[in-house]
């Protein structure tokens, strides 16, 4: 009989276990909900969202959107967002999320360009709100389209961990007459890749500001001034940057090293390889440290070293009267290998080679 009185005992115990165990709480459960997006009150508060749909909704005139949900959110569009005409200063359009997968399946930000463009950018006329949508955090990134930026299209200042944007259109061809300084993305970040990705506006198509381990590949520029570093201003400095297998048609220029005269950062560790540059009014290819001008007096408190075209050949075709090639350094440094660039049309080449830097071989048609 002994042992039928230890059946109690043990269920009790068994009982006390079970009520020990914890049940999921309140913040747990929230941090598993899926957040709707679809006006300016619903993207108040998204820290604990770990899904986050946006829907189609218009942001009213003097307001700006931020989304900001837990770490490792997924964030996916499933209607285009519009941005009525305003005198907010920018970004109008921030996504701050740590480990975030943003998938844009296709929709459009849309910043009506046209009720700012007036020929004159952000240096004078109408207030021109910059950059319009700006990334912070890190993640991947992928699939959306910015149309009609009033001034600067995307702002990249992730940080944290690496980001990867592909197949983004930004989409400023309506700005051909009367857009200026609508910038396709600007970088000051590291460890960034662009791939896959089109962009028609009326500045550069890329600007690499700040930053190292950039990767900008494979991806489409027309009707701006072409992919850039720089400009570098002050103490900032860019490094360990690859700039493969692009095309870049119908622009003011090709490719730019540009470097503020009065900076004292450093340009490093670049490497061209298998892209394709034509049509093009000014130089296929410039490295200036006189900038905001082409070629002036250079700048010598800058250092621009290890600049390569290797791998793939790198085609570069200019129409215009400018030199295809340009240097204008006042202080480059080292051995630089362009052997894998094919530069054509154009003027002679013009090389100021300060510094001491050997260009091997030297661009076509050098004067």
């Amino acid at each position: 009989m002994q042992p039928r009185a230890l059946i109690p005992l043990v269920l009790v115990a068994l009982s006390s276990f079970a009520v020990a165990v914890p049940s999921p709480s309140g913040t747990e459960m929230a941090k598993r909900a899926t957040c709707t997006v679809n006006s300016m009150s619903s993207a108040s508060s998204l820290s604990s969202c770990t899904s986050v749909v946006i829907e189609a909704f218009t942001v009213p005139s003097g307001n700006t959107l931020t989304i900001k949900a837990a770490k490792g959110a997924t964030v996916t569009m499933q209607g285009s967002v519009t941005f009525s005409k305003t005198t907010s200063s920018g970004p109008l359009f921030t996504l701050d999320t740590d480990d975030v997968t943003f998938n844009g399946n296709g929709f459009s930000f849309k910043g009506n360009g046209a009720e700012y463009w007036d020929g004159e950018g952000t240096g004078g006329g109408a207030t021109k709100p910059h950059p319009f949508v700006k990334f912070q955090g890190f993640g991947t990134f992928t699939d959306f389209i910015i149309k009609d930026s009033p001034a600067h299209a995307i702002s990249v200042g992730t940080s944290g961990g690496s980001a990867v944007f592909s197949d983004v259109l930004v989409d400023n061809l309506d700005g051909a007459s009367l857009g200026k300084n609508t910038d396709g993305f600007d970088v000051s970040a590291d460890d960034v890749t662009i791939k896959g990705s089109t962009v028609y506006n009326q500045d550069d198509c890329l600007a690499f500001n700040s930053g190292s381990n950039l990767l900008f590949e494979n991806n489409f520029c027309s009707g701006g001034h072409g992919i850039s570093i720089g400009s570098i201003s002050g103490s900032k400095s860019v490094s360990g940057v690859t700039i493969s297998g692009n095309t870049v048609v119908e622009s003011m220029y090709g490719m730019r090293i540009k470097v503020d005269t009065d900076a004292t950062g450093t340009v490093t560790d670049v490497t061209y390889s298998g892209n394709s540059i034509s049509a093009n009014d000014k130089y296929g290819y410039l490295i200036s440290q006189s900038y905001s001008e082409d070629f002036a007096t250079p700048g010598t408190k800058s250092t621009i070293s290890d600049i390569n075209f290797t791998g793939s050949k790198t085609t570069v075709t200019t129409t215009g009267k400018h030199p295809v090639v340009g240097i204008d350094c006042g202080h480059c440094t080292g051995t630089w290998n362009w052997a894998e660039l094919d530069a054509t049309g154009g003027e002679a080449s013009d090389l100021v080679l300060g510094g001491g830097v050997k260009v091997r071989p030297f661009p076509y048609n050098q004067t």
